[in-house]
């Protein structure tokens, strides 16, 4: 059993101040954006594209401490939470539901996040 992986998903930073990371990524860098949800009061989550690739920045994250994550798109996410829980892959989350899209995470063997995300149609 194996996961089917379509595509590289987003880079993901988590940031404190959605202003400030928005005048950074926006103004001084001259990213544009491509999607942009405030999936709860004051709680967003802003892509750029990049050459058909998204960096997503969100302030929803608790401890809001310097990070990237690499997260992939699959073809089917409950198929792939199945194919982890069969596998004995360490979970980092479970599945969460948002606007545009599901997604959970699983930790390779050192303990690296990698996300799994399935686009809502």
């Amino acid at each position: 059993m194996s996961i089917q992986v379509k595509e590289f998903a987003f880079v993901f930073h988590p940031v404190t101040d959605v202003a400030r990371a928005r005048n950074f990524y926006e103004k001084q860098l001259g990213l544009k954006v491509g999607m942009q949800v405030e999936f709860a009061p004051g709680q967003w989550w802003i892509e750029y594209d990049i050459a058909g690739q998204a960096l997503g920045i969100s302030n929803a994250m608790p401890d809001g401490k310097p990070a990237a994550s690499l997260t992939l798109e699959v073809a089917d996410l409950d198929a792939a939470r199945a194919t982890v829980q069969a596998e004995g892959i360490t979970l980092a989350f479970d599945v969460m539901e948002f606007p545009p899209c599901r997604m959970f995470a699983v930790k390779d063997p050192d303990g690296n996040q990698i996300g799994l995300h399935q686009r809502k149609a």
